[in-house]
Formats: structure tokens, sequence, C-alpha cells
């Protein structure tokens, strides 16, 4: 297993930026032999952190390695701040650009991985999951495969909250500076549900899409509401729930059933 972190300056963030990988490139032959997935080409699996995140935690989880290991995928895990993976105007701000062009681009360039859409995923946690569902929407050419857990698909409660509001996590500064203006969020090109209605609306392609959320998430009803809108737009999709939380022990166990329903879905 080749692992590390590097380090490298992104347009698109304006600064420096750090990359975390783990690629089973080097794997032994003996290690392998009976892993249907090492019979076929690898594939590439960016993961996104979440809210106070950044892009060693799917390290520190123990996942990251164990699904490189497992599906013969090279894992990129990057770092985009508490930005929820969207562009803004500002320069320096286009976290959405970094994370579904300008990393896939420079990551394909310096360790030789597959261009195509088929061998591409994208998956995340709770501001990362709502990351690999817009990410994974904006750039329909580049990912073939969305995983989305435990996602922080607030974007309706954004679009309601005005001045001196706020929630547990931040306020509504925090929110306006994120999302831009709060009473046009909801119609803007931050809103995944608007993404996929135009990919919809235009007959493009849009990749199939994993769900997974705890049945005691405090985020668990706004993962409803995205979950009937992709049913009533006939997505290709796959939902599932089951008992826990906001934590690592959910989304080190879901995070398995999203990667292997996508490898098998898109073949």
């Amino acid at each position: 297993m080749a692992s590390g972190t590097l380090r490298y300056y992104s347009l698109a963030q304006g600064g420096q930026v750090n990359i975390t990988y783990s690629i089973p490139a080097d794997t032994p032959d003996f290690m392998v032999a009976e892993n249907p997935n090492f019979k076929r080409p690898m594939k590439t699996l960016y993961l996104l952190h979440g809210y106070s995140g950044n892009e060693s935690d799917w390290i520190y989880s123990g996942v990251a390695e164990d699904l490189a290991s497992t599906y013969n995928l090279a894992v990129i895990m990057i770092t985009a701040g508490n930005n929820f993976y969207l562009d803004r105007k500002a320069t320096g701000h286009q976290y959405c650009t970094f994370a579904g062009k300008e990393v896939v681009e420079f990551t394909r360039k310096l360790f030789g991985l597959s261009d195509k859409k088929e061998d591409t995923f994208i998956a995340g946690l709770s501001m990362g999951g709502f990351g690999a569902l817009h990410t994974g929407l904006a750039f329909p050419e580049t990912f073939g495969g969305i995983v989305a857990l435990s996602s922080a698909l607030i974007i309706h409660e954004v679009g309601n909250m005005k001045p001196g509001e706020g929630n547990d996590v931040a306020n509504y500064e925090y929110y306006s500076e994120v999302f831009g203006d709060t009473t046009k969020v909801v119609e803007s090109d931050a809103n995944p549900e608007v993404l996929y209605k135009r990919l919809k609306d235009e007959g493009k392609s849009i990749p199939p899409i994993y769900m997974a959320v705890g049945t005691e998430d405090f985020l668990y009803e706004n993962n409803q509401v995205m979950r009937k809108f992709l049913e009533d737009n006939d997505a290709n999709m796959k939902y599932e729930e089951g008992p826990g939380i906001h934590d690592w022990k959910f989304w080190n166990k879901y995070i398995y059933n999203g990667v292997e329903w996508v490898l098998n879905t898109v073949g």
C-alpha cells in the first residue's frame, strides 16, 4: 500500500493544500490473488470530510487503506475547510472547482489514474456528503457514482434563515457567506436539487447515487427531503438507513455498502 500526504499549490483555493492518499499499486500478488477487484484496472475514489474535519479524517478512522485494498481503489482525500465544497465569487474560494476538477486533474496526472468517468467516484460524510452530491452533479462528466452519508442537506433550512438566526452549528453570517443570498439559495446552483433537475431536463447522464443516514441522526429529516426528491425524479439511486447517530460507527459501516453498490452499478 502506497500512502502518504502531499502538498501542492491550488489555484482554486489560492494557496497550499494537503492531499492524503492510499493507493494499492504496490500490493504483493499473494495478498490479492483471490480478490476479484484486482482482476480489473484500479479505479479512484475521492473522499470528502465533514464540517471541522480535514483530509486525514478517513485515515484516522481506519477506513481509507481498507477500502483501497478491498476494492482496488486509489483513495484520494482532500481538505476544503468549512465551505460545503461550494464555489464563491471571491478569489481563492472555488471549492467545488477544486474538488470536482482541479484535484481530479492533478491527481490523475501525478499518479497516472484513469481518466474515465466509470472509473471515478466521489463520496463524503455530513458536510462532505452534501459536497459529494453537489460536486458529483456539478461534474457529471467526471464522476461515475456518488456516495453520500449522513449528508448535511440543509439547503432549505438555510433558505429560511434570517439575520440574527442560526442553528447549533453556526450563525446566519456563516451560512450567508458560504451559500450566498439566503433568500435565493434554494433556486441557486448551490442546491443539488437544481443541478439534478437541470441535468434531467437536458437529458444528460446523471451519476447513480447512494444515500445512507442513521435513524437517530439529527440530519435524518433533511435526508428524507432529498430522498423524496430523487425518488420523485426517478433517480438511479439506493437509499439505506439503520440505527445510528452522526458518528464514525455509522459511517465506517455504510461507506462499504455505498462503495460496493456504486462499483456494482457502474460495472
